[in-house]
């Protein structure tokens, strides 16, 4: 998905193969941009490890269209939950070896709480519920993934909970 643009936001969401640098993804979504004061920044990392044995890689599998449009769904959902000066999703698939990078959420608004609520709000949404599969390859074989309680219970404290106040409307 292209970046959309509207007179006071940009939004872009990617799905690649390959890795992505993160300094130019926030230069990209801030540049000539004065509205703009703070920005949060969240990098996945392909660890060495899952669960303490050792890995070669991870394989990450999705449904192209799907996945796309499901997170620009939850990018927009966030919008709706917080004032949102930008947002860039980018998730990679394919085989990851450790110390690459995975995934980034940039999020961008006039003040640092809404910024941070809502990169929080997108990661537990990736780490959940975004239609990828993941796939760990280690000495044993390769084996799926599932999602970690601990993961679930992240995301769902947002179904209940609307924006707090101040993140919402004003200022931090």
């Amino acid at each position: 998905m292209a970046a959309t643009m509207t007179a006071t936001a940009t939004m872009t969401v990617r799905l690649q193969r390959e890795a992505f640098d993160i300094g130019a993804e926030v230069a990209a979504l801030t540049r000539g941009r004065a509205d703009i004061g703070a920005v949060v920044t969240f990098t996945g990392v392909c660890r060495a490890d899952e669960n303490g044995e050792a890995i070669a890689a991870l394989t990450l599998e999705h449904y192209p269209d799907m996945a796309e449009a499901e997170i620009a769904r939850h990018v927009e959902e966030a919008r709706t939950r917080w004032p949102l000066l930008g947002v860039t999703v980018i998730h990679r698939y394919g085989r990851i070896a450790p110390g690459e990078v995975i995934v980034l959420v940039v999020t961008a608004s006039s003040h640092r709480a809404a910024a941070f609520a809502a990169a929080e709000f997108l990661m537990d949404y990736l780490k959940t519920r975004a239609p990828f599969w993941k796939q760990v390859e280690t000495p044993a074989g390769k084996e799926w993934v599932e999602a970690k309680a601990a993961d679930n219970s992240a995301a769902e404290r947002w179904a209940a909970q609307a924006p707090r106040d101040g993140l919402s409307k004003g200022r931090s």
